[in-house]
């Protein structure tokens, strides 16, 4: 990757596009996960969404291995997919919006009663 690529964010086009083709060779309920599975790791990109395509290619990867093996997605997944997702971005140290927010605030607030205090 050239630092063209890095700025203009043409790599990540060409990998999602690259994602998003592997994804059609799913069966439906595979792909209907897929989708669910994006929307639920969302909150733990960072601004360019960098950060999550490990996270989605391995999400995609497993999803890939167990079509082929023939299992159901509930098997894989079971019924808590937010809870799945959760867990794999926890796993590589993902933040949500709201662990930035609350460290902002806590961060805030801590600035403001050191004024008062001192």
């Amino acid at each position: 990757m050239n630092f063209w690529e890095t700025i203009t964010g043409s790599d990540l086009t060409r990998e999602w596009k690259a994602f998003e083709a592997r994804a059609q060779a799913l069966p439906t309920d595979y792909r209907v996960a897929w989708e669910e599975i994006k929307g639920h790791l969302y909150p733990y990109s960072d601004f360019t969404g960098r950060n999550l395509m490990p996270i989605l290619d391995s999400a995609l990867g497993l999803l890939e291995e167990t079509a082929s093996d023939e299992q159901s997605i509930h098997e894989v997944l079971g019924d808590d997919i937010e809870g799945f997702c959760a867990a794999l971005a926890g796993e590589e140290r993902a933040r949500s919006h709201r662990d930035r927010w609350r460290e902002q605030l806590n961060r805030n607030v801590a600035r403001k009663l050191g004024r008062l205090g001192g």
